[in-house]
């Protein structure tokens, strides 16, 4: 786990403290099915619950005599109990029983706080959209100056990108917040599969529908593709708010904190280092991506090539969306939106931007299609060498436009679909997240 880009209530999830905590509740949990269908006596079971969360460094002492983690906690972990309760821990259970288990209820905590972070970065989105649906500013395509758009308009797609994002990420959810407990290969050969099914139900988790002796690896790589993508899209949003912030641009500015500095040799810089981060961000989940999708093929039904693999990838992956997610939010929430300084970058073309009415201003009252275009484009091409207006390169070749044509909110007026499609969006997203969308129990 990268300390770095991971915040408390994430990182918190993803301590060794916190996955041995999570064995032991596997552990109690599975003896507790295992008492109820009488296999483990009551007095052993009592004996199991008050055993404490054994000591990260005692389990890696036994770690080093053992060279087996796994049996090292169950060592570490009956050790204060009576030899004849201690005996009844684990009992028919594989190792990755624990592992995959508890590894699921930890994904699907995770995922919690991701798809919660996602919703908010997607409302605040919305929400400023909607504020500034009507600011005229410049689109661009191909980095050059195309027609007048409205910064919201820009701002909702990346909205919409976002809400799609969320339904791909529950999606990684479900996949993801399942557990095993089937014994060796997967075949509930010394245990019963009502343990599993006691034992998933109270993590809230599903169930691998036809086991091998782990959790299927595909899941975990549609989780990662999932926040990849995520990441991918808040980078698209970040790429767009850099280039606005560029000094010849200038229209937007990213919030900043009263201590920062932008150069250890230019005071004048303001930087859009939060932006760039995030961009960074999503190159290193594109990359654990790939990590997960080399895990999906094991040797028959289990090797443990894919353990290393998943100690890196699924932590990071899952801390870096997660800053990633709350860090777009405060940059969007605290944007700063310079509308005069969209309507002089609309100006300083001298007019180019309506070349396309006065195009098809001249079709539309008759004039063949390609000589209309070849005329406009004479003069546009004049207005970029010398700077003069378009209207007077336009008026030297008997091209007359109307005052009205130059107004850039003209290009705003058809929009009210859109600005609907907005607000639906916005209004499904004030809806509280209930937990009931969030188990997905397969009993």
């Amino acid at each position: 786990m990268i300390q770095r880009y991971a915040l408390p209530e994430m990182a918190a999830l993803w301590t060794a403290e916190s996955t041995y905590e999570t064995w032991v509740r596997v552990e109690v949990l599975a003896s507790t099915a295992q008492a109820g269908l009488g296999v483990v006596p009551d007095e052993a079971l009592a004996d199991i619950r008050r055993a404490p969360v054994p000591a990260v460094e005692r389990i890696r002492e036994l770690e080093a005599e053992r060279d087996h983690e796994i049996l090292a906690f169950l060592a570490a972990y009956t050790e204060t109990m009576p030899p004849g309760s201690a005996r009844w821990v684990h009992h028919g259970m594989t190792s990755y029983d624990l592992v995959d288990t508890a590894q699921g209820y930890l994904l699907a905590r995770s995922m919690d706080l991701v798809l919660e972070a996602a919703r908010s970065f997607t409302r605040i989105l919305a929400d400023r959209a909607l504020e500034h649906w009507d600011t005229v500013c410049i689109a661009r395509t191909h980095g050059i100056h195309a027609e007048p758009t409205a910064f919201g308009q820009k701002l909702a797609v990346h909205a919409q990108a976002m809400s799609r994002c969320l339904a791909r990420l529950a999606d990684a959810r479900t996949a993801v917040a399942v557990g095993t407990v089937s014994g060796p290969v997967g075949t509930y050969s010394h245990i019963s599969p009502r343990v599993e099914e006691y034992v998933c139900g109270e993590l809230g988790l599903g169930f691998e529908p036809i086991p091998t002796q782990v959790v299927a690896r595909d899941r975990h790589a549609q989780l990662l593709s999932a926040l990849a993508l995520t990441g991918a899209v808040v980078e698209q949003f970040a790429l767009e708010m850099r280039m606005l912030q560029r000094t010849e641009v200038r229209e937007v500015d990213e919030p900043r904190t009263g201590a920062y500095q932008g150069s250890s040799a230019m005071p004048h810089k303001r930087n859009p280092t939060t932006s760039e981060r995030l961009c960074g961000l999503a190159r290193v989940l594109r990359a654990n991506a790939g990590a997960a999708y080399e895990n999906v093929a094991l040797w028959h039904e289990r090797d443990l090539a894919h353990s290393s693999v998943e100690r890196i990838v699924l932590p990071d992956s899952l801390t870096i969306a997660h800053y990633q997610l709350v860090s777009a939010a405060a940059v969007i929430r605290g944007l700063e939106v310079f509308p005069e300084r969209m309507a002089a970058n609309i100006d300083a073309t001298h007019g180019l931007v309506h070349s396309s009415g006065v195009f098809l201003g001249l079709v539309a009252d008759g004039a063949e299609r390609e000589h209309a275009y070849r005329l406009v484009q004479a003069a546009a091409d004049e207005t970029w060498r010398t700077k003069t207006p378009l209207t007077d390169t336009l008026a030297t070749r008997g091209v007359t436009v109307p005052a009205g044509l130059l107004d850039p909110l003209r290009f705003l007026a058809n929009r009210n679909h859109l600005k609907s499609r907005l607000e639906e969006l916005s209004d499904r997203l004030g809806e509280p997240i209930s937990k009931e969308q969030h188990q997905h129990v397969e009993v």
